[in-house]
C-alpha cells in the first residue's frame, strides 16, 4: 500500500484523500501501513484525509462492487482527480478495483510493478529505478 503511493508522489500524483477497503484478514496491515502512507504524502506536500471502510465478508462482492463505484463517482463528480491502486490486496479485489476504475473514468488506474520478486518487501526508495514502474492503465487501455 505504501510504495504505490510513494511512487504516484514521485511522479507528481499526491493525493489529498485516501480511501480504502479493509478486509478482515487485513485490519492490522492497513493500521501499519496508514501513518507510513499519511506520512509519504506530507512528505511531498499534502494533506491526507484517510477513509477506511470495513467488510464483514471478504467474498460479499456486491458491496466491494458498490464501495469502488461509490467512491469513483463521488470524487469524479467534484472534479476531482481520482487514481485507483489496484497493486495491493487479493486478486479479486484487484480486479473489481481495476475494472470500477475504468468503467467508472477514474484519471487513473495504477498498478506499481516490481521486474524481481527480490524487491518483494522493500521499500520505494531502496529498489532501483529500472526495476519499478508505476503502470496507469487508462494510458495503456485508452
Amino acid at each position: 500500500m505504501v510504495n504505490p503511493i510513494a511512487a504516484a508522489c514521485t511522479e507528481g500524483y499526491v493525493p489529498d484523500e485516501y480511501h480504502i477497503l479493509v478486509t478482515p484478514g487485513s485490519a492490522e496491515d492497513v493500521e501499519r501501513a496508514i501513518p507510513l502512507i499519511e506520512t509519504t504524502v506530507a512528505e511531498y506536500g499534502g494533506d491526507l484525509d484517510v477513509t477506511r471502510q470495513t467488510l464483514d465478508d471478504e467474498m460479499d462482492f456486491a458491496t466491494i462492487v458498490e464501495y469502488y463505484q461509490g467512491a469513483i463517482q463521488t470524487t469524479t463528480a467534484r472534479d476531482d482527480t481520482v487514481a485507483v491502486d489496484v497493486t495491493p490486496g487479493r486478486k479479486f479485489m484487484s480486479a473489481i478495483a481495476f475494472r470500477a476504475g475504468l468503467q467508472y473514468d477514474a484519471t487513473h488506474v495504477f498498478y506499481l510493478f516490481l521486474d524481481s520478486s527480490d524487491f518483494y518487501g522493500q521499500p520505494y526508495d531502496a529498489i532501483p529505478r529500472p526495476a519499478i514502474s508505476l503502470v496507469d492503465f487508462t494510458e495503456v487501455v485508452g
